[in-house]
């Protein structure tokens, strides 16, 4: 399994990034994909799911602002995130939650948000 995330850099407040992961090694069309973030206090919260199905839920601090979509042809899973505030500051991550037993994370990409 290899999960690789991209997309993350510097947004004023009020900016959008989109992250993007890219999957393989694993039926991509057929799981859970999740988006996690670690905060500068070493939190890691969870951001936002998206099942196979494609059905979504959402962290409240972010409704309303992130969503999370895929592409299952190109196995990508997406994170459009819009009005980023500094509070948004983190390493975001890609998971994947269960296959094979175990949780599987990708590298994180760092996303920094200045006020």
């Amino acid at each position: 399994v290899q999960l690789q995330a991209s997309g993350g850099g510097l947004a004023q407040a009020g900016g959008s990034l989109r992250l993007s992961c890219k999957a393989s090694g694993f039926n991509f069309s057929l799981n859970t994909m999740k988006w996690y973030r670690q905060t500068p206090r070493n939190l890691r919260e969870l951001v936002a799911t998206i099942s196979s199905r494609g059905s979504t839920d959402y962290a409240d601090l972010v409704k309303g602002r992130f969503t999370i979509s895929r592409d299952n042809v190109k196995r990508i899973v997406y994170l459009q995130m819009n009005d980023l505030k500094p509070e948004d500051t983190g390493v975001y991550f890609c998971n994947l939650p269960d296959f094979r037993g175990r949780s599987w994370w990708g590298q994180g990409t760092l996303v920094t948000v200045s006020s």
